[in-house]
């Protein structure tokens, strides 16, 4: 797996790009503690590149929604391919993230660098 990384705005976007599985997993999550680390509280992780999720890539995005809020953040997700959006949706997790159909409507909904209080849902889905 290969990870792009952009700064939009106050924004910053994750996307993985291949398989997001035991081997790619570590890379994504050094780059979410990094983020963190570094004071970030919103991440946006755009999955429109990534053909593949495993269950221990779902637990790295679990703890992405876990630990960015408790630094005062979140993390909203965008463009799952259907391969995904199905991972995503017959695991349950679908429910737990905002969802959104594209990587604009993702960074919208994050107002100046703070996530709204009760965002949540699946837009676009």
């Amino acid at each position: 797996m290969q990870l792009e990384q952009e700064s939009i705005g106050a924004h910053h976007v994750l996307r993985p790009v291949g398989r997001l599985d035991g081997i790619g997993a570590p890379l994504l999550e050094a780059a979410i503690e990094r983020h963190v680390a570094e004071g970030g509280r919103q991440l946006v992780l755009d999955f429109s590149r990534l053909v593949y999720i495993s269950s221990i890539g779902l637990r790295v995005v679990l703890m992405a929604g876990k630990r960015l809020p408790r630094a005062g953040g979140g993390v909203v997700l965008a463009t799952l391919t259907p391969n995904v959006r199905e991972v995503f949706e017959m695991s349950g997790f679908i429910a737990l993230f905002p969802v959104f159909d594209d990587l604009a409507t993702a960074l919208a909904s994050l107002p100046d660098g703070r996530m709204e209080e009760g965002v949540g849902g699946s837009a676009g889905a």
